[in-house]
């Protein structure tokens, strides 16, 4: 009885972070935006009812991405390769930080309705936080002046944030709370570490070899993707506005 009322604390305590970080990314991206938009002169209302709608579909488009990940041959299984965060920067960079932020979590919720979590619920935070170091950067750097020069100085700035905070958080917080929800001991986890990468011998290590190339090349992939099909769909997204 004991082991499960400490299962369900453990549980709810790590609902509550989880949520905790959903608010700060919001009110985040929500103070900027609103900041820039006074500066500017626009008085657009950051979550126009119009907005909202293309969040959803955007959100839905996401959730399935993440659901259709695959494994990468430097990482252990657990880390996938997906490309949620497209529509999400697409989304950021068409509407604002806000958008980025709600879609990032809508699609957390949605995909763990088509697929349940596989990782005690700590892949889909992590998804959720390192996903925003991308596209919070990338969304506030382009919404000061929107151009061309800036998207591409936006991504790779929130490129090179999403990797070393993505690396640090694995290391610090996320690695050792799967072990923990997940009830898989750490030296099992950097063993699936060593198997690829023989000189893996501790989180630091596996942070190193296996997460921080993940992230980057996520990052630079979705970041390269998005600046070449995002002209093409601006006109669309501009319309939808109205």
């Amino acid at each position: 009885m004991n082991t499960v009322f400490q299962t369900i604390s453990d549980n709810l305590v790590f609902v509550l972070q989880f949520l905790g970080l959903v608010i700060l990314a919001f009110l985040i991206a929500y103070a900027v935006e609103k900041a820039v938009k006074r500066k500017n002169g626009d008085t657009e209302r950051v979550l126009a009812t119009r907005k909202i709608a293309v969040i959803g579909v955007f959100s839905a488009i996401s959730a399935v991405l993440m659901v259709l990940e695959f494994p990468v041959p430097f990482a252990p299984p657990f880390y996938g390769m997906d490309f949620s965060e497209l529509p999400a920067l697409i989304g950021a960079f068409a509407y604002g930080p806000v958008a980025g932020v709600m879609i990032e979590f809508c699609k957390i919720v949605i995909k763990i309705f088509l697929k349940p979590t596989s990782t005690a619920f700590v892949g889909e935070l992590a998804n959720f936080v390192i996903s925003c170091m991308l596209v919070l950067p990338a969304s506030i750097i382009y919404l000061q002046k929107k151009s061309r020069k800036r998207a591409v100085i936006g991504t790779v700035t929130g490129t090179l944030i999403m990797t070393a905070f993505g690396t640090f958080f694995n290391a610090v917080y996320l690695i050792p709370k799967f072990a923990q929800m997940y009830g898989m001991p750490l030296d099992a986890i950097i063993a699936m570490g060593t198997a690829i990468h023989a000189s893996i011998h501790d989180v630091t290590g596996l942070v190193i070899l296996c997460v921080a190339p993940l992230n980057l090349l996520k990052g630079t992939l979705v970041s390269v993707v998005t600046i070449l099909v995002y002209k093409k769909l601006s006109p669309i997204l501009k319309d939808s506005r109205k």
